[in-house]
């Protein structure tokens, strides 16, 4: 298994193409995913702005970022580069996300995915997350899920909040 490992500095310039190979995945999916309508990947700059990065391997092959929401870690992204799919990393980077997040001193960590998704929800469901009703959705996991529906992506597929409990 790749080393799982906090994101250096001049590590965040390579994050905008990993994100955006592993979100041409969904092209794979049958019917295939309409992944080119996917706000553009990050830049450098806004990775340096995340509160903490996770990264797998040298150099990076799959990446973990994390935000605070609600006053707990919320997995903002996770992104594997298609050719190391099927390998474990990506769960073995929520793994590290979820050790790291407890560690830090959260109780939960939440995401936002397509529910759907053989690699989103269900793969999330794998790693310990439940579905977040709506109504139960904390303040800010409810701004977010607002945000996303107004950026499009509800209109791709469903979209739900998810928590597990660290």
């Amino acid at each position: 298994m790749l080393e799982i490992r906090p994101a250096g500095l001049n590590e965040f310039s390579l994050l905008p193409a990993l994100e955006a190979d592993a979100d041409a995945v969904f092209a794979s999916l049958d019917p295939p995913f309409p992944h080119t309508e996917f706000p553009p990947p990050g830049t450098a700059s806004s990775f340096a702005e995340a509160f903490h990065i996770m990264v797998a391997g040298r150099p990076p092959v799959g990446f973990a970022r994390l935000e605070i929401v609600d006053e707990q870690a919320h997995l903002a992204q996770l992104a594997v580069s298609p050719d190391q799919g099927g390998r474990g990393i990506g769960r073995a980077l929520v793994t590290a996300a979820k050790a790291w997040a407890l560690e830090a001193g959260f109780h939960t960590m939440t995401l936002c995915t397509f529910a759907e998704v053989p690699f989103n929800g269900p793969f999330y469901a794998s790693c310990g997350f439940i579905e977040v009703p709506e109504a139960q959705m904390a303040p800010g996991l409810a701004v977010l899920r607002r945000e996303e529906a107004a950026l499009g992506l509800d209109a791709m597929g469903r979209r739900v909040a998810m928590r597990a409990h660290l």
